[in-house]
């Protein structure tokens, strides 16, 4: 099985893609960054088109991805919400399943804490795919979805090398 896992944001949502096969493996990944000064619906345009082709890329199974914080201000949390609609649209059109996991619940399932730092998560994803260098936050965030959604479905078998 393929997982996308996705942590959205509207100016960097890290992206990044897991093998469950008999070892679980990244398979690639990044952090799509939009125009800060950029209007909304250019920015939601770019994160539609870049995840696009991360699916065309990867073909997963399912798209895992983060649901909204509590973010600072009401205005920050709809920007969100506008992100994460283009990003479960873009999983649906593709024929993916779509899965949504809460932040506290995808850090408890990789560090057994559910307020740990993403430096923590980002320790476990390394150690758990065997990364050499550090992805950035992030992708490690995408990573950290898409090993939550493994853990989940019992697909995690052993974890071993990455494709990076």
């Amino acid at each position: 099985m393929i997982i996308l896992g996705v942590d959205p944001g509207s100016h960097a949502t890290g992206f990044g893609a897991i093998a469950t096969g008999p070892v679980v493996r990244m398979l690639g990944g990044g952090v799509i960054r939009t125009k800060t000064a950029a209007p909304l619906p250019e920015r939601l345009l770019t994160i539609h088109d870049r995840l696009a082709e991360a699916i065309e890329e990867h073909r997963p199974d399912v798209v895992a991805v983060e649901n909204l914080f509590n973010a600072k201000n009401a205005r920050s949390s709809l920007i969100l919400g506008h992100a994460r609609g283009v990003i479960l649209l873009v999983g649906a059109r593709a024929g993916c399943e779509v899965a949504e996991y809460a932040p506290r619940e995808v850090k408890k399932a990789l560090t057994g804490n559910g307020a740990a730092q993403k430096e923590q998560v980002r320790f476990m994803v390394m150690r758990l795919l065997n990364l050499k260098s550090e992805p950035a936050l992030d992708q490690s965030d995408a990573l950290a979805v898409a090993l939550a959604h493994a853990g989940r479905r019992g697909t995690s078998r052993r974890f071993g090398q990455s494709e990076e």
